[in-house]
């Protein structure tokens, strides 16, 4: 029998699905984060490498019965950086076809046909649409530097900011504040801020539920922050329907990544804005997870090949 292998990988874990020839999901599994802007060229291809060898493992599977893999990877956006992707991957796996697109465009195909618009908020964010007659379009997604706007990593970075600059105004914590110094074991803003300038992608989006909890308790700062976050997002979605003249027209809208369904508060926000933002777009789940529509795209690849 042979097989293909379907990744997805974000800012902060890759998921694998391994898919038998007959369309059947063998196995899943996971590795690390796999953007290649956080955690570089090398260390995403080696979060693919790992969690591609670990579903093979764990099935008794062997290089050389795999046909084709598909990895849909955050930053990869660029056509040199998924080039650049590709090259690696193809030294990893010699002999199979492969396959570099972006998470975004996982998550288009995972939510069916016709029109539709996918958000991601996680620890980036995007949104990638596609009009009734197939053309695409996406905002977004092109990591912290340029944008992530709404993502966990910006409301960790605002949530931080905020607190440290009222620590500075009157040398004292906030709610917030306390929480996100307990939640990081640091003693000191100082020891924060040095943390801070080595991995910033080790602090900021862990930073999220801190946020989510101190909302849930009442927090009127941490509140604000999750409001900011949902119009944030909001607008992502409403540069697509402008863009993609959907306006007018019924689409469906689906809304995934790991900052979705982690408060209720967040949730009903956003809902609230994209009611707004897109009044002829019809909530919708996506039909099966990211992973899984990279091993169907695979499939395809492997037809090809």
């Amino acid at each position: 029998m042979r097989y293909v292998l379907g990744l997805d990988g974000g800012g902060t874990k890759t998921e694998c699905v391994l898919l038998g020839e007959d369309g059947r999901i063998i196995v899943e599994s996971r590795g690390g984060p796999a953007n290649p802007n956080r955690v570089g060229f090398a260390g995403a291809a080696a979060a693919v490498r790992d969690a591609a060898a670990a579903a093979m493992r764990t099935a008794g599977v062997s290089a050389d019965q795999v046909r084709a893999l598909c990895a849909g990877l955050a930053g990869a956006a660029n056509p040199d950086s998924a080039q650049k992707m590709k090259r690696l991957l193809e030294e990893e796996f010699p002999g199979i076809a492969i396959r570099i697109c972006t998470d975004l465009d996982l998550t288009l195909k995972a939510v069916g046909e016709g029109a539709a618009i996918v958000l991601i908020a996680g620890t980036g964010s995007g949104a990638v649409g596609r009009d009734a007659h197939g053309q695409m379009a996406r905002v977004g997604g092109y990591g912290y530097l340029l944008g992530d706007e709404g993502s966990a990593h910006h409301v960790g970075q605002r949530a931080m900011n905020a607190a440290l600059r009222h620590f500075e105004r009157t040398g004292l914590d906030t709610p917030l504040g306390k929480r996100i110094l307990a939640e990081t074991g640091e003693p000191s803003w100082a020891e924060l801020q040095a943390r801070v300038n080595a991995a910033p992608d080790d602090v900021f989006p862990r930073l999220f539920p801190v946020v989510v909890q101190a909302e849930a308790s009442g927090d009127a700062a941490a509140r604000r922050l999750l409001e900011e976050c949902a119009a944030a997002l909001g607008e992502l979605v409403k540069d697509l329907v402008e863009r993609l003249q959907l306006q007018t027209q019924r689409f469906l809208l689906a809304r995934t990544g790991g900052m979705i369904g982690r408060s209720r508060y967040l949730d009903e926000r956003l809902n609230e804005h994209l009611r707004k933002v897109a009044p002829f777009g019809q909530f919708a789940e996506l039909t099966m997870h990211p992973a899984e529509a990279a091993a169907r795209m695979a499939v395809e690849l492997a037809v090809r090949a």
